[in-house]
């Protein structure tokens, strides 16, 4: 199996193009203060994924780096939501799909790491 198949992968990738496209729209001030950081912190979900999944057979690696996930998608909230409350991001469609699809992910990154944990703690 590929981490490509991941269910969180999958999302998370759709999260990084979505802000992208979103932040190429920004005020041009705004785009390289709040909007490089959302891009960054994205990006940084999904590729923290990936290199969970990479140490997938040591179980503490990945449990590390599905927390990493975790927190990296909390502050892309964070980022969004700085960008909405300062009218940086005016296309409420925009901002209620991302954050939609944020905490999902969030969601379901929290499930996933929550499986890991169990199969980490129950013996063999």
């Amino acid at each position: 199996m590929s981490y490509k198949k991941l269910q969180i992968w999958i999302l998370a990738r759709e999260v990084v193009i979505e802000v992208h496209e979103m932040t190429m729209k920004l005020p041009k001030f705004e785009m390289y203060e709040e909007g490089s950081q959302i891009r960054r912190s994205s990006k940084t979900t999904k590729a923290t994924i990936v290199e969970g999944y990479g140490r997938r057979r040591y179980k503490q690696d990945w449990i590390k780096f599905l927390v990493y996930a975790l927190s990296s998608n909390d502050e892309t909230m964070d980022h969004l939501e700085n960008l909405w409350d300062t009218k940086s991001l005016t296309e409420e469609p925009v901002y209620i799909t991302l954050k939609n699809k944020i905490e999902k992910l969030g969601k379901m990154i929290n499930g996933f790491l929550n499986t890991v944990e169990k199969e980490h703690q129950s013996p063999k």
